[in-house]
C-alpha cells in the first residue's frame, strides 16, 4: 500500500492542502520545445499519483503557464489541482489583462490563489484580488517574495492585510524565515508556501557528496531532497512546500518528504551541527 501524502488546512477556510507541491520556474519553460513536454506530463502524474495538487507559476517563468495549462488540459488533470500563479506587474489595468492571459495560458477560468509576485505594486492589485475572490473568478489571495532582504517588507504586508497565502524562502540554511514570518503567519491565518526548500541548489550539490545520517532512516527518509524538505514541514506553519523540478524520478523523490513522520523543530536542533549548518 503506498502511502499517502499528508495535508495541512488552509487557515482561512479549513480545507486541507497537500504538503509537497511543485514549482515551475526554470523547468517548466520548454514552450519552445515540444519534445520536452511528455517529460514535465510524466513530472505532474508523479505529483498526482503521490497525492500532491499544489502546481505554482507566474508570468515571470516564461512559458511555464502555457506548458502546465496544456498539460492539465492534455491529461484531464485539472480538477484535481491546486492552481496556483501570479501577478508581476505595475498599475491596475495591466494586472487585470495580465492576470487574463495567465487564465489563458492555464486554460481554466478560475485560479485557486493568485498571488503578487515580489510584492511589485501590491496595494493595487490586492485590491483587485479581493474583486475577483468576490465575483468567484480567484479562491484565494496572496503574496511573495523570495528573498531576506524583503522580510522586513512581507512582515508589514502580513500584519496590515487579511491575506489567505504568503510565500517566501525557508530552507535549513536560510532559516530566517523563523524570527518573524512563520510566527506572524500562524498569528495571523495566513497560509505559507515555501520557495528555494532546497537553498537554490547549492546545498544539495555539496550533501550529495556524502552518506544520510543514520537517523535519517528514522523519519523515513531515503534521500537528501526528503530530509532537507522534512526540515522545513518542521515547522507547523509551512502548509506546502513547492520545490521546482523537471525530472519525474526527482518529482516522486520529493513526494516522499510528504509521507511518514515529520517531526518538529525540537528533533532537528541537535542535528543542526551534525549537518554543518
Amino acid at each position: 500500500m503506498v502511502a499517502r501524502m499528508h495535508t495541512r488546512i488552509i487557515p482561512s477556510t479549513g480545507a486541507p492542502l497537500p504538503v509537497i507541491g511543485l514549482g515551475t520556474w526554470r523547468g517548466f519553460d520548454v514552450g519552445n520545445q515540444p519534445a520536452e513536454l511528455p517529460q514535465r506530463g510524466e513530472v505532474l502524474a508523479a505529483l498526482f499519483a503521490a497525492g500532491g495538487s499544489v502546481v505554482d507559476s507566474s508570468p515571470m517563468y516564461g512559458s511555464s503557464e502555457q506548458v502546465a495549462g496544456e498539460l492539465l488540459e492534455r491529461s484531464g488533470s485539472r480538477a484535481k489541482t491546486f492552481v496556483a500563479t501570479k501577478v508581476w506587474t505595475s498599475g491596475r489595468q495591466a494586472g487585470i489583462e495580465q492576470m487574463e492571459r495567465s487564465m489563458a495560458l492555464l486554460r481554466t477560468p478560475h485560479i485557486d490563489l493568485m498571488q503578487v509576485h515580489n510584492l511589485l505594486d501590491w496595494r493595487t492589485h490586492l485590491a483587485t484580488l479581493r474583486e475577483w475572490k468576490s465575483q468567484g473568478r480567484i479562491s484565494y489571495l496572496g503574496v511573495t517574495h523570495y528573498t531576506d532582504a524583503a522580510h522586513a517588507e512581507l512582515e508589514a504586508v502580513m500584519s496590515a492585510e487579511v491575506l489567505d497565502f504568503v510565500q517566501f524562502n525557508y530552507s535549513i540554511t536560510d532559516r530566517a524565515a523563523e524570527q518573524r514570518l512563520l510566527p506572524l503567519a500562524a498569528e495571523r491565518g495566513i497560509a505559507v508556501l515555501v520557495n528555494l526548500p532546497f537553498g537554490g541548489g547549492r546545498l544539495l550539490g555539496r550533501l550529495r557528496q556524502q552518506a544520510l545520517p543514520g537517523w535519517a532512516a528514522d523519519i523515513g527518509c531515503e534521500s537528501w531532497n526528503q530530509l532537507l524538505l522534512k526540515f522545513v514541514l518542521s515547522q507547523p506553519a509551512v502548509t506546502c512546500v513547492i520545490p521546482g523540478t523537471s525530472s519525474p524520478r526527482h518529482m516522486r523523490d520529493n513526494a516522499g518528504a510528504g509521507t511518514g513522520e515529520l517531526p518538529g523543530p525540537a528533533f532537528w536542533r541537535p542535528r543542526l551541527a551534525e549537518l554543518g549548518v
